[in-house]
């Protein structure tokens, strides 16, 4: 039955924010120890959190923005030269290499004595040696088995430098791999041979495995294994290398594409369906390569005591291969919590001279200890001790344990005092000596607490109980009990802070001198606040939209995309990558599992064909006359995913990210798809005008995502689908500006009938506890431990509904301002602002700064952000703020912390690698 179209006009607000939102009162729910016979433990609830906020140091550790508390066994060393991708401690024991990125550099070096970084490599103008690029592969730097030589890998080879007497690095000289084709190398680990005199490299980007002679360069020998090699290790004449995209498909199999190859994957999740390890005979180096199967993704391997060790990260084990017959003859689960069976994600291991397996549980950050006698003596379960962010690298050095973490201290580098980034990541490294059992199973206890594992996390509906059915209510306790809300729309936006768009809400936790898209540009968000609640303590986990997009469907960034961060050739956004795509599936296949319909706008797809003329101006065009007659588009847009299951329950029309497409456009797609089919029970939409750097102004691609946003609401809350609907707005990552309590915290709207009405709610959330909210809500089954530990945001809902609708505002910011060619309709001409609120910038540049906008006009016509090809996050964050803020701020104003407007060569701050990947 067709929705009747309203016009309707704005509506006069008689209360503003002042007097509508009155503050609630916030209580931090009580801690309950339960016993868990498995562990031997006592650990904590999962809502835990109350109204502390990211970087808050409390009892049980510091909070991070990935639901989790961190306080790490040992002595810590922050290291603030961005993430560290992967790290080997010299032959000596003296110095650790990282590889990192993020941060400026692309090799640390650490003097382990005395526990300073000692160097920084990069390709800075202060750096010494200096190298070209700041891309790093996801294993290795690799010393040479006499210390001399560092090999670090690279998108193309290795950067050789020569190690000083002092442990520094110099004298880089590179070793290219050539390309084939389409494929880079983008190297894998790599191992010298016993002599020094030969390099085995994993060439991750051509599933091959190649011999370089370590003094000229010159590559000797090829073979070919399995999609993906990574890590690598050899003993005695066989070279081991786990694969992991698993091995080659075979004819009829169902794949999936990754870097260009199609690997075997399940036609449902698109997530790959093998793992194997190829062994390479270097005695007889034209023999067949063997091949061992193993679990999912296979990464990390170490060799010790006639056994090789595997770490597969997606299906949570350890393969321990018998090299005396080349036979997987253990596998070690590594799950510690039985409440989920994925995501914990192994992805380091090393054995102990006495005997104890440790690995390192990436997304719990931890480190599982077990003993270890024998290939085939089953090892026991000793417990877990806690790591700072993501670990993903462990080595022991004489008697002590080194552990690396890729995130460190979460985002808290030093960077301006102004505000904080989610660029600003740190890394670190911890260390210690292995403590006694009874140690290990107290500090077991605190990676519980500080991971919210409780037991009952995940409580199901009894379809076999005689009992009348549960009364429905907006957040069920259990998954299948009947809830109120039968229609969930999850609307996901780009990259923006709470504080650039919310900060100046003054019954906010805002800074109002942070803030680039006040009232004036984002009427609606601030009416939505108004009436809806203001949540001004949530956050987004990922640094970037590669993650962030993944959180929001996975409740997880495998680590495959987060050891691919120093390249995101390979892939950045992992819709195109089996090798992104986790085993347990994506919320829409859970939904779909649920019985639930799903329909899906634009998220998480990859692909975008756009016929010619369709330009911003054109689709604006349109968007109005489809608004004023309800007639179709003129231009037909196609969208679509790789993934079966998504692609099957997509709505083509809809576009994906391309920022020279208008919101306002994709409201009108989806309104007349609403009007005609009505929604599904999951509803998923990617509205990405604010990420900006399209054709028209920052501020006004803002206002034209903030309008379409207040339309949709608008379009529902006055259907006969509102009075069962709940509305999440969230952004997918917070990357593109600053925020004064933590550059993961984000805006967030959360718009039903039961919805909390005019309040500011002060918890902490997140974008993990939004998804479990989702879940509850439609019985969907989490699909890992993070968001199995999740708390729902129950306290955001009442049982008690609220029917009034939300009349959208008109926008008070030309959604034409800055366009360098009108719409042949016409420029828009905005409602007037509100004169309470900051003014609205304008996009012509003062005479004086016009020399310096034309440098960065230069810059952004290469930064990929419109078009058929167009990248979320292809340019570098740095810069891209640096401008956003500059024409924020009618080009008067330099960024926060400093004291002069830059050009872009010339944009201080960190760097993700841009060229052919996406930032």
């Amino acid at each position: 039955m067709q929705v009747t179209r309203r016009r309707r006009v704005e509506k006069q607000r008689s209360g503003l924010l002042s007097r509508r939102i009155g503050r609630i009162p916030l209580v931090t729910a009580g801690v309950t120890a339960v016993a868990v016979a498995a562990a031997g433990t006592a650990f904590a609830q999962t809502d835990q959190f109350g109204t502390q906020k990211v970087g808050q140091t409390t009892a049980k550790g510091q909070v991070i923005s990935s639901d989790q508390y961190i306080a790490p066994y040992g002595d810590r060393l922050v290291i603030n030269d961005g993430k560290i991708m992967s790290s080997s401690v010299s032959p000596d024991g003296t110095h650790l290499a990282a590889s990192v990125t993020d941060g400026g550099g692309v090799l640390s070096i650490v003097d382990l004595k005395t526990w300073k970084t000692q160097q920084l490599v990069g390709s800075g103008a202060t750096s010494v040696p200096r190298v070209t690029g700041n891309d790093v592969g996801q294993e290795g730097p690799t010393y040479s088995p006499d210390g001399k030589q560092l090999w670090l890998g690279r998108t193309d080879g290795y950067t050789k430098f020569t190690v000083n007497a002092d442990g520094s690095v110099t004298n880089p000289v590179t070793i290219p791999i050539p390309a084939d084709g389409p494929k880079h190398a983008l190297v894998g680990a790599a191992v010298f041979s016993a002599d020094g005199a030969t390099v085995y490299s994993a060439v991750n980007g051509q599933n091959r495995v190649i011999a370089i002679n370590a003094a000229t360069g010159a590559i000797q020998q090829s073979w070919a294994v399995g999609n993906a090699p990574r890590g690598m290790v050899q003993v005695g004449d066989k070279l081991y290398v786990s694969n992991e995209g698993g091995r080659p498909a075979r004819p009829g199999e169902t794949t999936i594409n990754s870097y260009n190859t199609q690997v075997p994957a399940d036609p449902v999740t698109g997530a790959t369906t093998t793992g194997t390890v190829s062994v390479i005979n270097l005695k007889k180096p034209a023999a067949a390569v063997a091949s061992i199967t193993v679990g999912l993704h296979p990464t990390a391997m170490y060799a010790k005591k006639g056994a090789v060790f595997v770490t597969n990260t997606a299906t949570n084990d350890v393969s321990v291969i018998k090299t005396a017959n080349d036979k997987v003859v253990q596998t070690i689960a590594t799950q510690p919590w039985p409440e989920a069976s994925v995501g914990y994600e192994p992805d380091a291991v090393t054995l102990t001279d006495d005997g104890h397996l440790l690995v390192t549980l990436g997304r719990a950050n931890a480190v599982a200890v077990y003993r270890y006698t024998s290939p085939q003596e089953p090892v026991s379960y000793v417990g877990l001790l806690p790591t700072d962010y993501f670990p993903a690298e462990i080595a022991t050095v004489g008697n002590q344990v080194v552990v690396s973490n890729t995130r460190g201290v979460d985002a808290l580098r030093p960077t301006t005092a102004a505000g904080h980034g989610t660029h600003d990541t740190t890394s670190s490294l911890t260390r210690f000596t292995l403590p006694s059992d009874k140690t290990i199973k107290s500090q077991t206890d605190k990676v519980f607490q500080q991971n919210g594992w409780t037991d009952g996390s995940v409580k199901l509906a009894n379809s076999k109980s005689k009992s009348k059915a549960p009364k429905p209510v907006p957040v069920p306790v259990k998954l299948g009990d009947p809830s109120t809300i039968k229609h969930v729309f999850m609307i996901v936006k780009e990259n923006r802070t709470y504080d650039q768009v919310l900060g100046d809400i003054p019954q906010g936790n805002g800074d109002p001198s942070l803030t680039q898209f006040g009232e004036n540009v984002t009427p609606n968000q601030h009416a939505l606040a108004d009436q809806f609640g203001l949540y001004d303590n949530t956050y987004d986990i990922g640094t970037n939209s590669a993650e962030g997009h993944n959180w929001l469907m996975q409740a997880d960034n495998p680590e495959y995309t987060e050891s691919s961060a120093g390249e995101y050739l390979r892939s950045y956004d992992t819709e195109d990558d089996a090798l992104g795509h986790q085993k347990s599936g994506f919320l829409w296949t859970g939904a779909q599992a649920a019985d639930k319909s799903v329909r899906d706008f634009g998220e998480f797809h990859q692909f975008l064909t756009k016929p010619t003329g369709s330009s911003w101006q054109n689709l604006y065009c349109d968007s109005k006359n489809m608004n004023a007659t309800g007639q179709p588009s003129a231009y037909s847009l196609v969208s679509s995913s790789p993934i079966p299951s998504l692609n099957s329950v997509s709505v083509p029309a809809f576009p994906k990210f391309d920022t020279s497409v208008p919101d306002v456009y994709r409201e009108q797609i989806w309104q007349q798809d609403f009007e005609k089919n009505g929604p599904a029970n999951l509803n998923m939409f990617w509205l990405s005008s604010d990420h900006t750097g399209g054709p028209a102004s920052p501020a006004a691609q803002v206002a034209d995502n903030d309008l379409a946003v207040g339309k949709m609401v608008d379009e529902i809350s006055h259907s006969k689908y509102w009075k069962d609907s709940a509305i999440f707005v969230v952004e997918d990552d917070s990357q593109a500006g600053l925020d004064h309590v933590d550059g993961h915290r984000a805006p967030i709207q959360i718009i039903s009938p039961y919805a909390q009405h005019g309040t500011v709610d002060s918890h902490y959330y997140s974008q993990i506890t939004m998804v479990r909210t989702i879940e509850q809500i439609l019985g969907i089954h989490p699909m890992n431990q993070k968001d199995s530990a999740a708390t729902p945001m129950t306290g955001a809902f009442t049982k008690k509904a609220d029917l009034t609708p939300f009349n959208a505002l008109a926008n008070r910011t030309s959604l034409t301002d800055g366009l360098a060619t009108p719409p042949s309709c016409g420029t828009d001409t905005p409602a007037p602002q509100d004169p309470k609120a900051a003014a609205v910038p304008t996009a012509k540049v003062p005479a004086n700064m016009r020399t310096l906008a034309s440098q960065w006009d230069t810059w952004e016509s290469q930064q990929r952000l419109t078009g058929p090809n167009a990248v979320p996050d292809y340019a570098n964050p740095a810069q891209m703020n640096h401008l956003t803020w500059y024409e924020t701020h009618n080009w008067a104003k330099p960024y926060p912390g400093e004291k002069k407007i830059f050009a872009p060569k010339d944009v201080p701050g960190g760097y993700i690698p841009s060229a052919e990947s996406d930032g």
